[in-house]
């Protein structure tokens, strides 16, 4: 993997805060991508020889990572890539299923036509990313959050989309275990449909169950 830029007063110019949160950025998708573990003690002196850096910037990334819930810091012995918990998995997907299922009741009953149909959009584009033959979960997973995001952005509400964005990041610590159980794909991709359904007829109360039970759905297949 490429380099940071240094933080060295010999190397570009570039500000510490935007330094750390550079390599905040990288971490944390390190941990998405399961190349740093769930439980691994993450190894500060490794990390920051690999990208030429030094360990400031690695602190100071690492303490927002665990201001996130990404990271966990333990005295004494350093930071650990967080473990979720059956506990914390319910906790998660309960706060998403009423933040979320109430931005879809907004978006059913106030959207243009126009964010209708960019959200039409994305969802071709889970159908696709789910046919048969060609099935991609990496790429599910990235429309079906493009098209989670969309519908907040359209939903405005600037206080709900960083709740949201800061519990999505904890959800994906466990998001393998989801979908890649049998079926759960198909299972997500008919429950986006029927959310769909329920959003292209403006019918907000049925918006708001459809997307509480797939959320609902989503912890049954993630515990």
């Amino acid at each position: 993997m490429a380099a940071l830029m240094s933080d060295s007063r010999s190397g570009p110019s570039i500000s510490p805060r935007a330094l750390y949160e550079e390599v905040a950025e990288l971490l944390r998708q390190r941990i998405f991508k399961r190349e740093l573990e769930p439980g691994s003690w993450i190894d500060e002196l490794k990390i920051a020889e690999e990208h030429g850096i030094s360990r400031t910037p690695l602190r100071e990334a690492l303490k927002v990572l665990a201001a996130e819930g990404l990271v966990t810091m333990k005295v004494r012995r350093g930071a650990y890539v967080t473990e979720v918990s059956a506990q914390d998995l319910r906790d998660v997907y309960h706060l998403l299923s009423l933040l979320e299922s109430d931005a879809a009741g907004v978006v059913a009953a106030t959207a243009t036509d126009l964010q209708l149909a960019e959200l039409m959009t994305l969802h071709a584009e889970l159908e696709q990313a789910a046919l048969p033959g060609i099935a991609n979960t990496d790429a599910f997973f990235a429309v079906n959050e493009r098209f989670h995001m969309r519908l907040l952005a359209i939903a405005n509400n600037r206080w709900r989309d960083q709740m949201v964005a800061d519990l999505r990041k904890v959800m994906k610590l466990n998001r393998h275990n989801s979908l890649l159980k049998t079926g759960r794909m198909g299972e997500s991709l008919q429950e986006h449909r029927e959310i769909m359904t329920a959003l292209s007829t403006r019918d907000a109360a049925a918006t708001v169950k459809r997307m509480r039970e797939h959320f609902a759905n989503g912890l049954e297949a993630a515990a």
